[in-house]
C-alpha cells in the first residue's frame, strides 16, 4: 500500500485550516457531499499542491443483506476517477433494510449499524465486497464501526471477522482506533487483541477520532478532543506495523486552527512513540477462524434482512425489541439516532430552524418517534414539513410560521424548483389568495 502519511479529514466548515495546515500530506472526504462537476476550490487547490484526496462513502451498506446499489457504486467511482485518488473507502455496516428482500418498508437509518458477526453475515458481507471490488476502479478498503449495541449469539470476534473477511476478498482494512475504543466501552471487547488477529499487512490507513462518554456509554461523535485512551491503542497499532497512513477526522463543533493543529501533533507523537518499540507484526496474532466461508445465497440473504429489518425497525420505527438485544442500549442507540436526524436535517435545511425557532427540535424528535426515515436527510426535511403542516395548529402557532414552513414545501417538492420570474411570481400569489377565499 503506498504511503499517504498524516491527515486530516476536509469539511467545508474547516478548510480554510486544512489548506494552511503544515504537514498535512491527503485529505479524506465524504463522498456524498461532493459534486464531480462542482468540487470545491478548496479541494481544487490542495490538488493542485499534490496533496492527495481519498473519498469516503458512507451510504452504501456493504453489510447489509442486499447486494450493493450499482448507482451507488458508480457514484463512488466516478469521485475517485474525477479525485485521482489511489482507493476509496466505505465501512462494515448496514444503513438500509426491508423492502422486497423482506417483503416489509423499507428503513433507513442515517447511521452506520453494527453487521452480526456470524457466518451467514460474513457470507454475504464479502459477496457484497466482492461486487464493490468489480465496479470500482481504484483498491477499496473498508472502515470497522463503533457500536452501542451487540447481536445476540456471534460467532466471531471482531479480529476475527476482520481477519477472515480481508483473507476472502483481498481487500484493504481502515482501522479506526477510536472505534475499538468505542467498542471497548460499550461491548467490553479488548482492543488488544482485536488489533493482535489482524492481518496488518492490510492496513490501509487509520482513522482518530474522539467522542465522550455518558452513562457508562462511550458516543463516537466526531465532535470532541480525541482522548488518551485513542491515542494508545494508535500507539499499539504503531507498535506492531507502519500504518501507511493516519487521519483525524472531525465532523461537528469544530475547534480553532491551533486546537486542531495540537491534535494533528498529538497523533504524530502517539504513532512515533509506537515505531520506537515496534516488534514484529505476527506476533500474538490470534488464529485464524477455522472454515473457508462460501458464496451467499438468496435465502442467507433474506434470514439476514429479516433479522436487520428486525432490529433497524426496533430503533426507528417503536416495534418490538427483537430476541436477545440489550433493550437499554437500543433506547440509547434509538434517542442516538433520532437526535442524529434532528442535526442532520437541520444542516440539510437550515431554514427550518430559523422559522421553527425553539419549537424546530422537540417538533422533530416527536415527528421522528412515528414516522421513520425512508429515504434520504433531504427526503426526511420535506417529509417532516408535511407532517407539520397535516397537523392541526396549536393555540400559540404563529399563523406567520405555517405560511413560511407552506412556502418553503412548495419551494423544494416539486422536480425543479420554483420560478422566480415576476409573472410566476404574479401568478402564485393569486392563487393563494383565492385558496384564502
Amino acid at each position: 500500500m503506498a504511503r499517504l502519511g498524516t491527515g486530516i479529514g476536509w469539511r467545508p466548515e474547516i478548510a480554510d485550516v486544512v489548506e494552511s495546515m503544515p504537514g498535512i500530506e491527503w485529505v479524506e472526504a465524504v463522498s456524498e457531499n461532493l459534486c464531480p462537476g462542482h468540487l470545491p476550490d478548496s479541494l481544487l487547490r490542495l490538488r493542485e499542491r499534490g496533496v492527495t484526496v481519498v473519498p469516503h462513502g458512507v451510504s452504501l451498506g456493504l453489510g447489509g443483506a442486499e447486494r450493493p446499489d450499482a448507482g451507488r457504486l458508480a457514484a463512488l467511482a466516478e469521485r475517485a476517477q474525477v479525485l485521482g485518488s489511489p482507493l476509496v473507502t466505505e465501512h462494515i455496516a448496514f444503513v438500509r433494510a426491508g423492502g422486497a428482500l423482506t417483503a416489509s418498508p423499507r428503513l433507513e437509518a442515517g447511521h452506520l449499524l453494527p453487521v452480526p458477526r456470524t457466518r451467514d453475515a460474513l457470507d454475504v458481507l464479502c459477496e457484497n465486497v466482492r461486487i464493490a471490488q468489480d465496479a470500482l476502479p481504484v483498491p477499496l478498503a473498508v472502515e470497522n464501526i463503533a457500536a452501542l449495541v451487540s447481536w445476540p449469539d456471534e460467532e466471531l470476534t471482531e479480529g476475527q471477522f476482520l481477519y477472515e473477511l480481508a483473507d476472502r476478498t483481498g481487500v484493504r482494512l481502515l482501522i479506526d482506533v477510536a472505534n475499538l475504543h468505542t467498542n471497548h466501552v460499550n461491548l467490553g471487547a479488548d482492543p488488544a487483541e482485536a488489533l493482535a488477529a489482524l492481518p496488518l499487512e492490510a492496513v490501509a490507513y487509520v482513522h482518530v477520532a474522539g467522542g465522550f462518554e455518558r452513562d457508562g456509554v462511550w458516543h463516537d461523535s466526531h465532535a470532541h478532543p480525541v482522548p488518551r485512551p485513542v491515542l494508545d491503542i494508535l500507539t499499539d497499532l504503531a507498535s506492531r506495523v507502519a500504518p501507511p497512513g493516519v487521519l483525524l477526522e472531525r465532523d461537528e463543533n469544530f475547534p480553532d486552527g491551533d486546537e486542531l493543529r495540537g491534535e494533528v501533533e498529538a497523533i504524530r507523537v502517539a504513532v512515533e512513540k509506537g515505531r520506537a518499540s515496534r516488534t514484529a507484526a505476527t506476533v500474538g496474532r490470534a488464529p485464524r477462524p477455522s472454515g473457508s466461508g462460501s458464496a451467499a445465497d438468496d435465502g442467507v440473504r433474506q434470514r439476514l434482512g429479516l433479522a436487520q429489518a428486525a432490529l433497524l425497525s426496533a430503533l426507528v420505527a417503536g416495534t418490538p425489541v427483537p430476541e436477545g438485544f440489550d433493550r437499554v442500549r437500543l433506547r440509547v442507540q434509538a434517542r442516538a439516532l433520532a437526535g442524529k436526524r434532528a442535526d442532520v436535517v437541520g444542516k440539510v435545511a437550515p431554514e427550518l430552524p430559523v422559522i421553527l425557532g425553539a419549537r424546530y427540535r422537540p417538533a422533530f424528535l416527536s415527528y421522528a418517534q412515528g414516522c421513520p426515515m425512508t429515504g434520504g436527510y433531504r427526503r426526511d426535511a420535506l417529509d417532516f414539513v408535511a407532517h407539520l403542516l397535516r397537523t392541526a395548529p396549536g393555540e400559540d402557532e404563529d399563523p406567520g410560521v405555517r405560511r413560511e414552513l407552506r412556502e418553503w414545501w412548495l419551494e423544494r417538492s416539486g422536480p425543479a424548483p420554483r420560478s422566480t420570474r415576476a409573472g410566476a411570481r404574479l401568478a402564485r400569489a393569486t392563487r393563494r389568495v383565492l385558496l384564502r377565499r
